[in-house]
């Protein structure tokens, strides 16, 4: 049990954490939703613009492989703490720039230290969960999603009064620098983990074969995020035939449920458990799938994206504190691993839904992230695992400093 007078220390450490979480949600909505504008800032083709967006979370994984391997000398909340704000920076030198050279490196510094920030983002969730002994971590992606909102709502602003993107990032970026340095002085990092003061002896290595099963888990929900984030303003005007302006709303619906179910999924798991909640996600994702697919106007596909918003919201946050119990020795490295396949959900969905779109129809592709979400099912017994002991047959008690 947590000493008592450790209680501010995890609140504050937990306010710092969402802190970053929103920071993170709403610099990341701010680069993807201004892509045309990066596009016709720099110039760059229909052609090259894929290898650019590719480039991002391919780097990103490269990030997270690295965190993994720097967490065993420096704490997570130290390396959150110093990459937060170079994110940022990195994004105002991408709207910054005028020479196409000059996006490249700012995107390989954003996916770089992207990779990085969501790695150890996750880490100190995972840690401070450890530490309520309850579940907090859709919290944490709770105020993921609302930093989203807020980035994407800042963006249409942007667009709408035609501002230049450095002089749409600038003012945030001027905020968020310093909101983080001072946010990271709060960060509560677990000091028997890698990286702190505990032991590590084999118990602490991670077993990629356990591990698998949330890796397919992570993979399929990102698949089906991006499939939502890439193709639903598409499919509801050319499959669906609705107007312009309706098109641009199932993504916001997605959004603000995603947020919504993140902010009481918490309370779910602390009454049902982590495997039934995570159930009752992919059920509702599918379903969700499943009525987009058989729509037949706009509006039954716009409920259909809702509940994909309610379903899919719980997978991936599920997923990171699953890995933290399974291996409670090595909870740093499984979460810097598991994050990998965050980008390579990312990286296959869109390609995957457009391909099946154009050879068959979008319709029918619509099937396939749903078919693959419901593997989830199978391997919901990983959210529910027993973690892995000491050789001594125990697990350490954990304490929680300020990193």
């Amino acid at each position: 049990m947590t000493d008592t007078r450790q209680g501010p220390r995890l609140r504050h450490g937990r306010a710092s954490l969402a802190i970053s979480f929103f920071a993170q949600g709403a610099i990341f909505a701010l680069l993807v939703t201004r892509i045309p504008a990066l596009q016709d800032r720099y110039g760059i083709s229909d052609g090259l613009l894929p290898l650019f967006l590719a480039a991002v979370p391919v780097l990103a994984g490269v990030g997270s492989v690295a965190t993994e391997h720097l967490v065993k000398r420096v704490r997570p909340g130290r390396v959150l703490r110093g990459v937060q704000p170079v994110v940022s920076l990195a994004l105002l030198a991408a709207g910054s720039g005028t020479a196409v050279w000059q996006l490249a490196v700012a995107l390989a510094v954003f996916g770089l230290t992207v990779g990085a920030l969501d790695a150890s983002m996750n880490m100190l969730g995972v840690s401070l969960q450890r530490a309520y002994g309850r579940s907090i971590m859709l919290g944490f992606h709770a105020a993921y999603s609302l930093g989203g909102i807020a980035g994407a709502s800042l963006a249409w602003a942007g667009a709408h009064w035609d501002l230049p993107l450095a002089a749409l990032y600038a003012p945030l970026v001027a905020v968020l620098v310093p909101v983080a340095f001072v946010a990271g002085r709060w960060f509560a990092d677990d000091k028997d983990g890698p990286g702190g003061e505990g032991d590590t002896n084999e118990a602490g290595a991670v077993n990629m074969k356990l591990l698998l099963p949330l890796c397919l888990v992570m993979t399929f929900a990102y698949i089906g995020d991006s499939t939502v984030s890439n193709w639903s303003a598409k499919y509801l005007e050319d499959v669906l035939h609705s107007s312009d302006q309706l098109a641009t709303v199932p993504y916001n619906v997605y959004m603000v449920t995603t947020l919504l179910g993140r902010t009481f999924g918490d309370l779910g798991v602390r009454r049902f458990g982590a495997a039934a909640v995570v159930r009752a996600g992919a059920l509702l994702a599918a379903g969700g799938f499943a009525v987009v697919a058989a729509a037949p106007g706009a509006w039954v596909g716009m409920l259909g994206f809702t509940l994909l918003g309610l379903g899919l919201c719980v997978l991936v946050p599920q997923t990171f504190a699953a890995a933290g119990r399974l291996f409670p020795g090595a909870s740093d490295a499984a979460i810097a691993r598991l994050n990998i396949f965050n980008y390579v959900g990312f990286l296959i969905g869109s390609p995957l839904v457009g391909a099946l779109g154009g050879a068959w129809n979008y319709r029918g592709a619509m099937l396939v992230p749903m078919a693959l979400v419901l593997v989830t099912l199978v391997h919901a017994r990983s959210f529910t695992a027993v973690p892995a002991r000491y050789g001594d047959g125990h697990e350490r008690p954990r304490t929680v400093d300020v990193g």
